[in-house]
């Protein structure tokens, strides 16, 4: 089972960091296809072996997280994200799932393009635009309404001049502008967009609307919220072209299955002849009467499904094989390429994971080569070509030493990737710092990589404690290559007001391995403070829930070496809290704080309405009921989770006995 659970973890670890890359720094790391095979393997093993199924897993996951430097707003419905769909069998499959809800037979589908922008809600009140709000987590979004005011096919009033109108959709921008905006970076020495979402993100998340003014992002809208009104999707997608939304000429009725694949052939035919890009065509029930029949899992409606495109595969010429070093010391092999057009973009550098991954490919540098790029992400190289130039060439052979410092590489027992393990390694050294000052860590603004490089290149910094004395050097900053006084000064501002942040982000940032954000908030709300934490055994880090024996022995082993310590003690000296102070508005209840709860059943209200208000408590809300589960909220209609807390002896609550409890 240890070896599951470690997959399961693994898994995990990989898919929350592909998250964050794709959905809040708009550089995604892995394509689609890689993506999805992780996570559908993922969903396989959580299904099978229920007990490790947990709260924080990507599979119960909508989307990516809410940027701090937007002010929240909180979806009326939540912004769900669909399944996937891969091919005519599991389009089939879906349609038997909808057959076991509804004994009415007698439905059809409307099948779309599926635009590859960013999520968003917008809110109309008597008419006129109130709110443009992002997806963000599919409970709360961002307030981009500045922003999305500038998109000109979005009108700022319509002909429904009701209290209350919700109106979705996707902001994209077109393959046109995309190489307009990107040569201009270009020119001014810029980093260009990955692709037009990445670029159109990016645009929506400007805090100057003038620049996505600049940029010209586009929308299409596909859902009307008030089912109410209308029967059907079709229906509602009509209102909305009468009230001058833009709305895909592309998307079509289907009475069957067959019809649905035919139209999809139908659209990725058309694919390449578009000025926007698709990844995928999205089928949903065209009669909303039947939503709430066909119903829901946690993250999905089970009426729609997304087809997603098979991965584009182009062949070139490996021209290089080289290695690169993160904060972990983690080495990444990576493929220099002879340009090659893929998925709308030029691609020169590929993904070589490991050197396992090269190995067993037999991968040979001057040789051709497959290489895959879905979804427009960062691409992969799959496989050689073995015609006659390829026998002729050296087998490759792994990197011994680290590429940036020319230590010896280590390989950790029963893993396949190598690692620098000298902590002096300057990209190491920077890369750490790089995740110290991220958005969930420190949230220090101004610190970019480039930044970061620029400092250490001038020996201003040289691990996290040196950040909080560059206040001693203001005047020497100002002066190095663009930084100049205004900059200097918000970056100050930045690095002096993270010195009050909670304990956890500062505990999250100091990048012990397998320590991510969760954990690191799970060892604050139990601990405290990090004096309290560095105290502890093995056994007692072991004993907390959702703390393993691998991120027991990970913060224990951090803690044993004195050069931590030591930067623990500096941070100290600057005045960096190092205890943790709760989130804003958090309540005390003694019954509550700190206990483990499974909610089930039908309530009075939303699960998620007592989900936020348990974690107001400062409890922990976690999926699976097992031993270690506090309490039980369950209401009717339980069902399998009640059973398993009666047999377990976990404590059960009715909605009354829990509101008694917290006073209300």
């Amino acid at each position: 089972m240890k070896e599951i659970l470690d997959k399961i973890n693994k898994l995990k670890i990989d898919l929350n960091k592909w998250g964050h890359a794709y959905y809040v720094l708009d550089n995604p790391i892995v394509d689609d296809a890689e993506y999805d095979k992780s996570l559908n393997e993922l969903i396989k093993l959580e299904k099978e072996y229920p007990e490790f199924l947990t709260s924080d897993s990507p599979t119960q996951k909508v989307g990516g997280v809410v940027m701090e430097k937007f002010e929240k707003y909180k979806h009326k419905l939540p912004m769900l994200s669909l399944s996937n769909a891969f091919n005519k069998e599991d389009l089939l499959n879906f349609d038997d799932q909808i057959l076991k809800e509804i004994e009415n037979k007698n439905y059809n589908f409307f099948v779309e393009p599926k635009i590859d922008g960013l999520s968003i809600s917008l809110i109309y009140k008597n008419g006129n635009l109130f709110k443009g709000v992002t997806r963000g987590d599919g409970v709360y979004g961002e307030d981009v309404t500045s922003n999305v005011k500038t998109i000109k096919s979005i009108p700022l009033s319509i002909s429904d001049k009701s209290d209350y109108v919700e109106i979705r959709g996707e902001v994209f921008l077109s393959k046109n502008e995309f190489e307009k905006i990107n040569k201009q970076r270009q020119n001014n020495d810029e980093e260009i967009f990955a692709n037009p979402r990445n670029a159109a993100a990016g645009t929506l998340r400007q805090l100057d609307s003038s620049i996505a003014a600049s940029r010209k992002l586009d929308a299409f809208l596909y859902y009307f919220m008030d089912r109410e009104k209308f029967h059907t999707h079709s229906d509602s997608l009509k209102y909305l072209e009468e009230m001058d939304f833009k709305v895909n000429k592309l998307g079509k009725i289907c009475n069957n299955i067959e019809e649905v694949y035919n139209h999809i052939q139908f659209i990725q035919e058309q694919r390449e002849k578009l000025d926007y890009e698709i990844d995928g065509v999205v089928i949903k029930i065209n009669d909303f009467d039947l939503y709430e029949k066909v119903g829901y899992t946690a993250k999905s409606p089970k009426w729609a499904i997304a087809f997603k495109f098979p991965a584009e595969v182009k062949e070139t010429k490996l021209k290089n094989i080289f290695a690169t070093v993160g904060r972990t010391g983690r080495i990444t092999y990576n493929a220099s390429l002879e340009p090659v057009q893929i998925a709308g973009t030029t691609v020169q550098a590929a993904t070589l994971h490991n050197a396992d991954f090269i190995i067993q490919r037999d991968i040979r540098i001057g040789g051709k080569v497959k290489i895959k790029k879905a979804g427009d992400i960062i691409p992969e190289v799959i496989s050689p070509i073995e015609d006659d130039n390829y026998l002729k060439l050296e087998k490759w052979i792994e990197d011994k030493v680290c590429p940036e410092c020319n230590s010896d590489l280590e390989r950790v027992e029963g893993e396949v990737d190598q690692y620098c393990i000298n902590s002096q390694c300057p990209r190491k050294i920077v890369r750490g710092l790089e995740h110290f000052v991220s958005r969930d860590a420190m949230n220090i603004e101004g610190l970019s990589i480039k930044i970061i490089e620029k400092l250490f290149e001038n020996n201003f910094i040289k691990n996290v404690g040196d950040i909080y004395k560059l206040n001693k050097y203001k005047n020497d900053l100002i002066k190095l290559d663009k930084m100049g006084e205004k900059s200097v000064n918000n970056l100050l501002d930045s690095i002096e007001k993270s010195k009050n942040n909670s304990f956890d982000k500062l505990f999250f940032g100091l990048g012990i391995r397998h320590v991510g954000k969760k954990t690191a908030k799970t060892l604050a709300i139990n601990f405290k403070t990090i004096d309290k934490i560095s105290a502890l055994t093995f056994e007692d880090l072991e004993q907390v829930n959702d703390v393993g024996p691998i991120v027991a022995k990970s913060v224990c082993d951090w803690f044993a070496i004195k050069q931590n310590n030591d930067l623990i003690e500096a941070l100290k000296q600057e005045k960096v809290n190092m205890t943790y102070l709760g989130n804003e508005g958090t309540k005390n209840n003694d019954k509550i704080t700190l206990k483990s709860f499974v909610i089930t059943g039908t309530l009075s209200k939303p699960r998620n309405h007592f989900r936020d208000l348990l974690e107001e408590y400062g409890a922990k809300v976690i999926d699976t009921v097992s031993k270690k589960t506090d309490f039980l909220l369950a209401g009717k209609e339980a069902g399998s989770k009640l059973e398993k807390a009666e047999k377990l002896g976990v404590k059960i609550l009715t909605e009354e006995e829990f509101l008694e409890m917290i006073g209300e």
